[in-house]
């Protein structure tokens, strides 16, 4: 039987905004979705996915096949036609690859003939973030001050005036992947290195800044390939304190044995972590901790 590495990571609070849906009118809209009959925002699983390839390219001594230029705002390429995966076994594809998968298509040269296309699923899977409480549609008004960008300067000497949807909450999402679907196992310990230290994701820009660190986490390390535990963060005070209590109900009912669980961050103190703990899983009241824990079991299991 495979191992399977799960998690469900939550954040701080903190107040999102400028993460990019349909603007309406000069407002700045979120991107939302109707979640538990609420409005709830949501930041897609590609945004995490573009932070974590941008930390793995720190972590990894070779750096990463796709790199984003900051001043030219396009990516650059290593291995564009990632060639590295027509001999697997003596080459060593780039770990963004390994990880995250890709794919190249190119259209037939010839009428009535199939195209080609040089596909990888991703071994590194990522829900799509959604905002632990609904959003209440908050809004502000702003202006930007005469001559402040080259677009304002555009409308002579009046402010311009803009909004933005904003939201004050946490954001949870969830991850799986199986580490013996990489070329080098060991790479998955890296991709929770990657995910415990995420910084900016999303609609981060010059205006706010959102911490995307998580403020809790719960991993899973487990023969059995469903995860169980995704979404599995609640709040009963609007965001302020968070709890597991789905989690702890799977536990009790034998669905999650509490050996294969690492607990790590401001779970570990609640009522929760702590009958988490009498149930076998490994708590810990620091994130690096209960990551460092998981990693020495993947690694351990994979060597």
């Amino acid at each position: 039987m495979s191992l399977h590495i799960f998690a469900n990571i939550v954040t701080d609070y903190g107040t999102a905004a400028n993460n990019r849906g349909e603007n309406e009118g000069n407002t700045t809209t979120l991107q939302k979705l109707i979640w538990k009959g609420g409005i709830h925002t949501t930041v897609s699983a590609e945004a995490i996915r573009f932070s974590v390839r941008r930390l793995l390219a720190e972590m990894e001594p070779e750096g990463t096949n796709r790199t984003w230029n900051e001043t030219s705002r396009t990516n650059e390429w290593k291995s564009p036609e990632f060639k590295e995966w027509e001999k697997t076994k003596a080459g060593k594809p780039h770990i963004d690859d390994d990880l995250l998968g890709f794919m190249s298509a190119k259209a037939s040269k010839e009428e009535n003939t199939a195209g080609t296309a040089n596909v990888r699923r991703a071994v590194l899977e990522v829900t799509r973030a959604v905002s632990l409480t609904p959003w209440p549609g908050d809004t502000t008004f702003n202006a930007a001050s005469p001559g402040a960008t080259p677009s304002a300067a555009k409308k002579g000497n009046n402010p311009v005036p803009y909004g933005a949807e904003i939201h004050a909450t946490r954001y949870q999402y969830g991850i799986a992947m199986t580490p013996d679907r990489l070329h080098q196992a060991d790479r998955a310990a890296k991709a929770l290195q990657a995910i415990s230290n995420l910084r900016t994701v999303a609609g981060n820009h010059g205006r706010f800044l959102f911490d995307f660190s998580p403020a809790a986490v719960v991993y899973r390390a487990t023969e059995d390939p469903a995860p169980r535990l995704l979404y599995c963060f609640n709040t009963d005070d609007e965001g302020n304190t968070i709890d597991a209590t789905e989690l702890l109900r799977r536990v009790k009912a034998g669905d999650i044995a509490g050996s294969e669980l690492v607990v790590g961050g401001t779970l570990s103190t609640t009522e929760t972590g702590l009958e988490l703990a009498k149930l076998g899983a490994e708590v810990h009241d620091g994130i690096k901790a209960a990551t460092n824990a998981i990693c020495e079991r993947i690694v351990q299991a994979t060597a």
